[in-house]
């Protein structure tokens, strides 16, 4: 039987991490270890102090570095390696399965389809407003699919869409194709099954395998993300010079506003607008980061160690 391990970068968890690792537990696939590449040590102390999770962590690992050591993809790397399993899952802490069979049916999709990695769909929680629904529907929608390097002319930058919010990657694959990028500010995952995908592997999204997980972001977070994001595309073009992922931005934009104005919700669409307008500022400043400051360039990072 193959083994699974599910690995967890944390940074300043709250209470809600600790329903994470209950229903991970509870799962109907067995988990062999829970690795968790914990930044700053007293947070996670803190939150685990006299709690049965502090008595019984029989499977768990943990692995304490500080903040200017972590990095996304690096940090990553070093959880695999210190992983023997034949799966490891990738998962994020505020990321919620929404039932026992996660990792069942991810686990399902990855060896159905023979797929270097299967990701999950992400479903929005209680909190999540109209304009974050839509952002999760349009990205996860509810039918599964398997995407190769026949479908790049028909899907484009979309092809290499896959998530480390939680993922299922086949060790055997991930080490003959080098891993993550060991020094990135985003887009680990992505850069990953771009790979994946130019060396002929297929990447399987299951609709099936769900878990909680949505953000309310602010506009200057979101300024700041895709800031990131900007920088990630401008230091790889090797992936996104040839795959633009403008028009996919501006197609979910479309069918937001168009989504709004059929619901009888126009009086969120300057929202829409506006929040559009700091995405993209964010987007043309990290694409162009070169020609900033390296001050001005933390200051606008949402990864500020990245530049240290």
């Amino acid at each position: 039987m193959e083994t699974v391990d599910v690995i967890i970068p944390v940074y300043k968890p709250d209470r809600g991490f600790l329903t994470l690792i209950e229903r991970i537990q509870a799962q109907t696939v067995p988990v062999n270890r829970i690795i968790l590449m914990n930044t700053e040590q007293k947070y996670l102390d803190r939150l685990l102090y006299g709690t049965t999770l502090e008595r019984q962590a029989h499977n768990i690992t943990v692995k304490h570095l500080s903040k200017r050591e972590f990095d996304h993809g690096r940090t990553r790397n070093q959880g695999v390696k210190l992983s023997e399993a034949d799966v490891f899952v990738m998962m994020t802490q505020d990321a919620i399965p929404a039932d026992d069979y996660l990792l069942e049916r991810l686990l399902d999709h990855l060896r159905k389809e023979k797929a270097a990695v299967s990701y999950a769909r992400q479903l929005p929680t209680e909190d999540s407003g109209e304009i974050e629904r839509y952002t999760r529907q349009f990205n996860y929608p509810g039918e599964s699919c398997v995407k190769t390097k026949e479908d790049l002319p028909r899907l484009g930058i979309k092809t290499f869409f896959c998530s480390n919010v939680c993922a299922a990657y086949d060790r055997e694959t991930f080490d003959r194709l080098g891993g993550f990028v060991n020094h990135t500010i985003f887009n680990e995952d992505m850069l990953y099954a771009a790979k994946a995908v130019e060396a002929g592997c297929r990447i399987a999204y299951a609709a099936d395998a769900c878990v909680y997980h949505s953000h309310n972001y602010t506009h200057r977070q979101q300024f700041h993300r895709n800031f990131d994001l900007g920088v990630s595309q401008a230091e790889h073009p090797e992936v996104f010079a040839k795959y633009p992922s403008e028009s996919e931005g501006i197609r979910m934009v479309k069918g937001l506003v168009a989504y709004l104005s059929e619901n009888g919700m126009k009086n969120k669409i300057p929202y829409v607008i506006i929040q559009s307008a700091f995405k993209y500022a964010g987007y043309l400043c990290g694409k162009n980061y070169r020609r900033l400051p390296v001050r001005l360039r933390t200051a606008l990072s949402s990864n500020r160690e990245y530049w240290q």
